[in-house]
């Protein structure tokens, strides 16, 4: 059995803006607002939630499957993800569309702002793990997608009892308490960070103390402020990684996640795996997109030990690693 990854693939424009946002907002003119922002430097990159997971655990010798649907622009971007051994056989090419893009700016303060076109994303909702024979997954990954496909794989994963983790992060907005209240009870993991966090709980009227009774660990993100896991009564607090230096903040929180689920893949404690997600999260902040950071299991242990101090657990994973 293996992990399955559903979720955004997509193209990733990044510009950066050589200024600061909110020089430009007027606060008593937001009823009215119109800008736009002179961007100076333009990248298109790979992207997408599930394949920048997918990216960061094949880094730490895993292999999850990406379950995904894609346009016809899609060609290279398969061909990329098999080069770094990825499989693509469950990543569903929509023939008559284009892949989902992510348009995102970026200021000198590592503020953003952003727009997402769904493209062939929107056909997620057709497809489910048992029509691709994927019911025998150790985890599925329910990561932000087309808001009915997400509502479809939580409730096909509880209906079967195959484990799941649900990340809402950028369809936090999109999903409605009602729709929460539905998928967040019986997650095996809930991933969100401070402020999704805080619209799960405005939506759903359910205090932190209820949403931890609900979900088997909360993984909490809080940015600069390390991560917090929630789980069997405790509260484990996880600290930043050092960042050698900052280059783009685009996919840290996907790196994050294709660090912690490594580590869970890898039989690791929870504490450690966390650790892991933080110092994949300081990596892909090193890097321009979210698919540029690169190490191998032996470095990445190496940096752990300097960052962290030794663990034995993961420096013998990365001594048995098959790259």
């Amino acid at each position: 059995m293996t992990m399955v990854i559903t979720g955004s693939v997509a193209y990733d424009y990044l510009m950066h803006f050589p200024g600061r946002f909110r020089d430009h907002i007027l606060p008593d003119q937001l009823e009215s607002i119109s800008l736009s922002f002179l961007a100076d430097s333009m990248r298109r990159e790979r992207g997408g939630v599930a394949a920048n997971i997918a990216y960061t655990m094949k880094l730490l010798d895993c292999d999850p499957v990406i379950l995904a649907t894609v346009g016809a622009d899609f060609g290279d971007y398969r061909r990329w993800l098999e080069a770094q051994g990825l499989s693509t056989a469950q990543i569903i090419e929509v023939p008559d569309d284009l892949t989902a893009t992510f348009f995102v700016s970026t200021d000198d303060d590592q503020n953003q702002i952003a727009n997402f076109y769904t493209g062939a994303m929107g056909a997620a909702r057709r497809y489910s793990l048992a029509d691709r024979n994927l019911t025998n997954a150790s985890l599925v990954l329910i990561s932000p997608n087309d808001p009915i496909a997400m509502l479809n794989y939580a409730t096909e994963c509880r209906t079967l009892g195959i484990p799941y983790a649900f990340d809402p992060s950028q369809q936090t907005a999109r999903l409605n308490g009602e729709e929460f209240r539905a998928s967040i009870p019986g997650a095996t993991f809930l991933l969100c960070n401070e402020y999704e966090l805080a619209m799960i709980q405005n939506k759903t009227g359910w205090s932190l103390e209820t949403i931890i009774e609900n979900v088997g660990t909360l993984v909490l993100t809080l940015g600069k402020k390390g991560s917090v896991l929630y789980t069997g009564g405790q509260a484990l607090e996880i600290p930043v990684a050092t960042v050698l230096h900052m280059d783009d903040p685009t996919g840290a929180g996907d790196a994050y996640r294709g660090g912690f689920f490594a580590g869970l893949e890898h039989g690791l404690p929870l504490a450690v795996c966390g650790r892991v997600g933080a110092l994949c999260s300081a990596y892909a902040l090193e890097n321009v997109g979210t698919t540029a950071h690169r190490f191998t299991p032996a470095e990445f242990a190496a940096r752990y030990a300097t960052t962290f101090g030794a663990e034995p657990a993961l420096a013998a994973f990365a001594q048995t690693a098959t790259f």
